[in-house]
């Protein structure tokens, strides 16, 4: 699994996880149970991890929809 994006967003995980699906893109959402050791105050950001396989459709389905700067830039 790739890291596509880290966000402590909602609405941008709700969104992207919508847009995905759609696209019968397979991805999960890390992180999300944290909130019980930050008590619920959502500053630990969740992540979105697709396949490698899967990593530049992803990539383009965001870019797609307008939302591409939440992409999570590779270093090199």
């Amino acid at each position: 699994m790739k890291e596509l994006l880290r966000t402590n967003d909602p609405v941008l995980l709700s969104y992207v996880s919508a847009l995905l699906t759609e696209a019968d893109v397979a991805f999960m959402v890390a992180d999300s149970n944290m909130s019980v050791m930050e008590g619920s105050i959502g500053i630990l950001p969740r992540r979105v991890l697709v396949d490698g396989d899967d990593l530049e459709t992803a990539r383009q389905i965001l870019n797609e929809a307008g939302i591409g700067h939440v992409i999570k830039q590779d270093k090199n």
